[in-house]
């Protein structure tokens, strides 16, 4: 009976760093404005100096993740959003098309394709928080958009076991909150899209469009019936315009956020590159997992450990205790439980998402140190006894 336990007192170590975002994400540890590099300031982008860093980012980004070197890497407005839906403005409406969801971005998605592109030949596949749909019912000749990750609800695909290699359709992949903490299967993804605000934690509105050769031949020979903004034509006398992907942007880029993003880079490269990136979001997810699962009154959102996260871990509220609260009152708790550890200072932006079931998230990637999310957990607890007086 949890009435019966222990209180815990109030904790007196904070986390030195208590950023617990999932986007933007914590800032590299050791981060600081004179880690940055100016000489790009208030040039233009399109100077040898301002071209030279946005190619550097795009490089940079390429032998991070180890994007295969037939593969485009370009730099691309409006964040992660701006260039999952290029891609798919650009690419669907030629054949079938799948589109999966499991958390309110991939939901997006679904709205993108039903109700802007009007698709004619869709699937519809989502599942609720927590859960992954049956990915084995689409078929191969189908073009799917998928999130790799679930940023809101923590689920993420356990392999890509789904996609048959060399299949015909083509597979469009928001991996923004997974690229630099999860290996990418690049020989089945055909556009994958991040921003750099998610894993890196660097400044937002810029995204990431990564193509196979497969998704250039569509982009190529493929018109769609509805038109393009300009931000999202890719193809230049019918032909893809490879100076997008050598940092000629579509339109202005902000050079600051550009330095920022190649400062967190650099930080990654120097630590072990994408190795180090998953270890340390592996070890976090672990310092918070182990945690839930040890404490009766908290459960993961994901059942399956196979399908859990290893950076924007969510978990809900259980027990006797909660069980005795109204619905509005449960609803609540996860807010109440934030407020009180943001006013300490010990925990920032890690409440639940909005259209997630009531819950906390706390991201995990690798600019976060596991030492601090150890320290917050005793806080967690404390917070959860307080509100039970």
């Amino acid at each position: 009976h949890q009435g019966a336990l222990a209180r815990p007192s109030k904790p007196t170590l904070k986390p030195e760093r208590p950023f617990f975002s999932s986007g933007p994400t914590a800032k590299f540890p050791g981060w600081s404005l004179d880690k940055l590099q100016t000489e790009s300031l208030g040039r233009s982008h399109r100077s040898s100096v301002g071209k030279a860093r946005l190619k550097y980012a795009i490089d940079l980004s390429r032998e991070l993740l180890g994007v295969p070197d037939d593969y485009l890497v370009g730099i691309m407005p409006a964040s992660d959003t701006g260039a999952l839906e290029c891609a798919m403005w650009t690419m669907l409406g030629a054949g079938p098309a799948t589109v999966a969801a499991w958390e309110s971005f991939g939901n997006v998605w679904i709205q993108d394709a039903v109700k802007q592109l009007k698709l004619p030949d869709l699937q519809v596949l989502d599942a609720p928080y927590g859960e992954i749909p049956d990915l084995n019912s689409i078929p191969q000749e189908n073009d799917v958009v998928f999130t790799w990750n679930g940023t809101t609800s923590g689920a993420r695909i356990p392999n890509t076991d789904w996609l048959a290699p060399g299949r015909k359709g083509i597979t469009i992949n928001d991996a923004t909150s997974a690229v630099f903490a999860q290996e990418m299967d690049w020989a089945k993804l055909d556009a994958t899209t991040y921003s750099w605000q998610k894993v890196m934690g660097s400044e937002a509105q810029h995204g990431m469009l990564i193509l196979s050769p497969k998704a250039v031949e569509r982009i190529e020979s493929y018109d769609p019936e509805w038109p393009l903004p300009k931000l999202f034509r890719l193809k230049k006398g019918g032909k893809i315009n490879t100076a997008i992907f050598e940092g000629a942007t579509i339109n202005t880029p902000s050079m600051l956020a550009t330095e920022d993003y190649i400062a967190a880079l650099e930080w990654a490269k120097s630590i072990g590159g994408l190795p180090a990136m998953i270890e340390r979001a592996n070890a976090n997810a672990k310092v918070l997992t182990d945690w839930i699962e040890a404490t009766p009154y908290v459960r993961n959102m994901v059942d399956d450990p196979a399908k859990r996260t290893n950076t924007g871990v969510c978990f809900v509220f259980q027990g006797e205790w909660f069980d005795s609260l109204s619905e509005d009152e449960q609803a609540a708790l996860p807010g109440k439980i934030y407020k009180m550890l943001e006013a300490e200072g010990v925990g920032y932006d890690f409440n639940g998402y909005r259209d997630a079931p009531p819950s906390l998230r706390i991201w995990c990637g690798g600019t976060v140190e596991s030492e601090d999310i150890a320290r917050l957990i005793p806080w967690i607890e404390w917070a959860f006894a307080e509100l039970q007086k």
